[in-house]
């Protein structure tokens, strides 16, 4: 029997990160529901034990039926039956056993019906799920949806909305459109509010919606008319025992084929505004988007798990000139810096994870009782590195996971081409996670005031002064020599002060950013393991590599050369 948890160790080694204990304390208040509910944990030791268990639950259903189900759910794919979406006998049989172990609801609060884990486990579940079938985890993982109601809607709402998720019901979010992709100020689906029974009904399309038939989406909607901006937005949820929304197809993708993308139309549909009105793209679908984005993560990680593995099973069987290829430098080097990649980003994700945690638990507690001024300082401190780091994250991991999956390919040779192997649905999947939830080029624009305002460059001091053993000084040394290149680089770009100029640039600094940042979470990963010390100092050679090339493109770079490249 396989299992995506304890057959990596890794896994365990990021939950068991000291800062948890922190983490925990908060997300359990202490441990104030443990003479409420019969499974609330009793201390810290407890509740780690609970997400440990869960984990190897979560590990052992996707080793033993999402994994196998993959290829033929790929095959099957969803399907549309008198205007309901169906999934793929593989998905349906994946998503019962998720739901009867009760793995919905995973970061929802008990009074709810969820398990009240914090966001490391659940994402962690994500990686796990990922690696079995990327393209089921857009199902199982948009219970993420369920957090935003949690945060923003009201107390009815989410007595009545959140047990049916934590029991097995599906979301979505529906935001995009055929005229609003990545510039959601233009979405037109109109809510008007009936002044005689004082409801609101949804009029318009939706396009490219992730699991559109879910059970509760969340709609994005222009409420205030004669508006056309962000400001003329509102939230809203559609129930789709309302049965008012016209599936009108189901997109043929390229790859995550098991995950129904659809195109919708909202005939006077039903539906509840969430929070305040004008609200809607302004602060709760940017909540939302951060959430998906820590999901694309996720995904992102396990899917160059997958593909890391692959390609270390393909290269220790297949034999060549007498010998197994993975004996080859060309081919050694390659896995080499592939499972260097994977650290950096699965370093990254928790990382980033961890930050959101923090934050957000303590917005919830901020709704129960006054924080404190130490508190508010403490979740301000996190909620500034979250935001920062998560655009990042989606950025590099994602980009990451195209390199895993091109390179596990290329192990593979003209077999990887073929359908006989996983990874010729790897590659595929891989393709989406640079592009939805915001392309990687909108993760840099969310990214470079991070580099800007200096916000990145403070992190690093601050992982800069952490204490380290003597022997791995050499590795701040390499680190610290990349953090001066990096500052020159980015007062070089900014001294200019011309925004096209930064934006052309903007990408290059990111990374180089990025690259600096993976680098010193590697290296307090090697500091808590000493297993981690390869993918280090491959990390750093391939970073200070990169990140010289980065620079001597902006040294040699003037604005007058921008001419080059316009239209």
């Amino acid at each position: 029997m396989a299992n995506f948890f304890t057959d990596n160790p890794d896994l365990l080694f990021h939950l068991q990160h000291p800062l948890m204990k922190k983490i925990v304390a908060l997300k359990e208040r202490d441990f104030a529901d443990k003479d409420k509910f019969d499974y609330a944990p009793l201390d810290f030791e407890d509740a780690m034990d609970s997400y440990e268990k869960v984990l190897e639950i979560v590990g052992e259903i996707c080793g033993d039926i999402v994994a196998p189900n993959a290829e033929g759910v790929d095959a099957a794919g969803p399907k549309i039956v008198n205007n309901e979406v169906v999934y793929a006998p593989g998905t349906q049989e994946n998503l019962d056993a998720l739901v009867k172990a009760g793995l919905m609801g995973i970061t929802l609060p008990r009074k709810y019906e969820g398990l009240n884990f914090p966001i490391v486990p659940y994402i962690m579940a994500a990686d796990i799920v990922s690696r079995a079938d990327a393209g089921f985890v857009n199902i199982w993982g948009l219970q993420d949806c369920a957090e935003t109601i949690n945060e923003f809607a009201d107390e009815d709402q989410k007595a009545r909305f959140l047990p049916r998720i934590s029991n097995g019901e599906t979301a979505a979010m529906d935001l995009t459109e055929p005229d609003a992709g990545s510039d959601l100020q233009a979405v037109q689906l109109k809510a008007t509010l009936n002044d005689k029974d004082g409801k609101w009904y949804l009029n318009g399309v939706k396009r490219f919606i992730t699991n559109g038939d879910g059970h509760v989406s969340l709609v994005l909607a222009r409420s205030e008319e004669g508006t056309t901006d962000g400001r003329g937005l509102s939230m809203f949820i559609y129930d789709r025992n309302h049965k008012a929304v016209t599936i009108r197809r189901i997109e043929n993708k390229m790859g995550i084929k098991g995950s129904p993308t659809c195109e919708l139309v909202f005939k006077n549909a039903p539906a509840e505004l969430v929070g305040d009105r004008k609200l809607g793209l302004i602060k709760y679908v940017m909540a939302l988007m951060n959430g998906a984005r820590l999901g694309i993560g996720a995904q992102s990680v396990g899917l160059s798990e997958a593909a890391y593995r692959e390609a270390v099973a393909y290269a220790d069987e297949r034999k060549q000139f007498g010998k197994a290829i993975v004996q080859f430098p060309a081919v050694y080097e390659m896995l080499a810096n592939m499972k260097a990649k994977l650290d950096a980003s699965r370093t990254l994700l928790y990382e980033t994870s961890r930050y959101v945690d923090v934050y957000k638990t303590y917005m919830h507690i901020a709704e129960e009782r006054s924080l404190t001024k130490e508190e508010r300082a403490d979740m301000k401190y996190y909620q500034r590195l979250a935001d920062f780091f998560t655009p990042l994250l989606k950025g590099m991991t994602s980009e990451y996971c195209n390199q895993l999956a091109y390179d596990s390919l290329q192990i593979h040779g003209g077999s990887g081409f073929m359908k006989d192997y996983p990874i010729e649905r790897i590659y595929r999947d891989a393709r989406i996670t640079t592009i939805y939830e915001g392309t990687t080029q909108l993760q840099v624009v969310a990214a470079i005031r991070g580099v800007t305002t200096g916000a990145y460059l403070s992190r690093i001091r601050e992982f800069e002064e952490m204490a380290i053993k003597p022997e791995l000084h050499g590795f701040r040394r390499i680190l610290i020599g990349m953090t001066e290149e990096y500052e020159k680089a980015v007062k070089q770009v900014v001294e200019i002060k011309d925004n096209e100029y930064l934006d052309f640039h903007a990408r290059r600094l990111v990374e180089m950013a990025g690259h600096i940042i993976m680098g010193y979470l590697l290296l307090l990963d090697t500091e808590r393991d000493d297993r981690f010390r390869s993918s280090t100092e491959i990390y750093l050679r391939y970073g200070r590599a990169e990140n010289r090339a980065r620079a001597a493109y902006i040294a040699e770079f003037s604005i007058d050369d921008l001419g080059f490249f316009k239209p």
